[in-house]
């Protein structure tokens, strides 16, 4: 059995927000406590910024606690305004179904679907009706709700501000009343929301919750959120060979955090292995042991072990790995640029990224025998016809850490 103080230091570890502590201890020390965390919908994917609060929830899981994974089914419908300067365009219910079944399925990677309870908030948000609502409203205040940070710079910019945004965090509020949550979950820039959430269970006369954020992940280009959008996400559902690559390309200085928040790492051991790069060990080899570990999390053993000797392969020896993920392409493309290759192929987000990266000399394809890199030929000219030629055999091309096999279509 975990001793409580072995139970709060998991708890803690890579914590941001803590509020507070004390309550913590004591509500655990009662027996096991039901542990709220929301997720709107609002895309299929999950990626590995994701996974940090659903490590806590394991965590919690692990400890014999009870976790409620409630989908935002309804609040998706609103959209979530942190972090965003414009409106978000709103969601047909039918999208955020479609999302919600993949999104759950890959949470499941993470969480153990045993002992997970999977709540739709639609259940008591759409109860409320109308009248509901209107009461709801009444237990906050306009100035508390414009407290919320990002509300406050697109007011002083003259950003609009749509009247049912103002409703987001009454509504997500109200999900932890309803399931008089002991404690709930979320990233730092969802602190707003989850104080609201004590507030709102202050004025139902119910214990507030406690409330812990998880930092934000940095993405693989080490200044950004990590995030599909801006093409610095990690997906989980990503072959072995790009989830071992991606984590490679990260900065040195983000392996830290990485290993705390998306391993099991021990801290002391984390803080053993950064005294030996402090020391002059290559921190290539430590950025491999986690490359390794979080692609087994995702993918097995077996497959963390056979990324690792592809990506040794292609980067030490400069051969190709044994595993490429293939695409197929219709016919017109023989005639794309290796610009457009990219975006078409999706190893670019947009056609600015493509070129930035062929300018800094980040394209290559694999020609056997041919180039000065074991085969790999860089690619310059963003309107070079890269496909020129494809036949069944296939062209890989090379993109940073990234490899694809392009193949005409059948």
């Amino acid at each position: 059995m975990t001793s409580p103080e072995a139970s709060l230091e998991l708890l803690r570890r890579g914590t941001v927000d803590l509020i507070d502590e004390k309550d913590l201890a004591r509500k655990i020390g009662r027996g096991p406590v039901t542990v709220k965390v929301g997720f709107d919908p609002s895309a299929p994917d999950i990626h590995l910024g994701h996974t940090v609060v659903l490590r806590k929830m394991r965590h919690f899981q692990d400890l014999g606690h009870r976790v409620v994974f409630v989908i935002g089914d309804f609040t998706g419908m609103i959209g979530d305004p942190t972090g965003k300067k414009t409106t978000r365009p709103q969601l047909t219910r039918a999208e955020v179904e479609v999302n919600a079944a993949t999104y759950t399925s890959q949470a499941f990677k993470i969480l153990d679907p045993d002992k997970t309870e999977v709540a739709f908030n639609s259940k008591w948000l759409s109860a409320l009706g109308s009248e509901g609502f209107v009461r709801l409203a009444s237990r906050i205040t306009v100035a508390r709700i414009m407290e919320r940070d990002d509300f406050q710079k697109r007011w002083k910019s003259q950003q609009p501000i749509a009247l049912h945004e103002l409703l987001y965090p009454l509504a997500q509020g109200y999900d932890s009343v309803a399931l008089k949550a002991d404690v709930e979950l979320g990233g730092t820039d969802q602190l707003f929301n989850l104080l609201l959430g004590r507030d709102l269970m202050r004025e139902e006369n119910l214990e507030p919750q406690v409330v812990m954020t998880l930092p934000l992940l940095v993405g693989t280009d080490g200044t950004e959120k990590m995030s599909k959008s801006l093409g610095n996400a990690i997906g989980v559902q990503e072959p072995p060979s790009e989830i071992f690559g991606k984590i490679m390309s990260i900065p040195d200085r983000l392996m830290w955090s990485y290993f705390e928040l998306l391993t099991d790492v021990p801290s002391a051991d984390i803080a053993a292995l950064r005294a030996q790069v402090e020391s002059g060990a290559n921190p290539r080899d430590v950025k491999a042991t986690l490359a390794r570990t979080i692609t087994t999390q995702f993918h097995g053993a077996d497959e963390g072990r056979r990324a690792e000797e592809d990506f040794r392969r292609a980067f030490s020896r400069h051969e190709l790995p044994e595993q490429v993920p293939v695409q197929k392409v219709a016919p017109d493309a023989l005639e794309w640029g290796a610009a457009v290759t990219l975006v078409q192929t999706h190893l670019s987000d947009s056609m600015r990224d493509a070129r930035r990266k062929i300018a800094e000399g980040a394209l290559s394809i694999y020609r056997p025998g041919a180039g000065q890199n074991g085969g790999f030929d860089v690619i310059r000219d963003p309107n070079e016809k890269i496909l020129a030629g494809l036949t069944a055999d296939g062209r890989v091309l090379r993109l940073g850490r990234r490899f694809l096999d392009v193949r005409p279509a059948d």
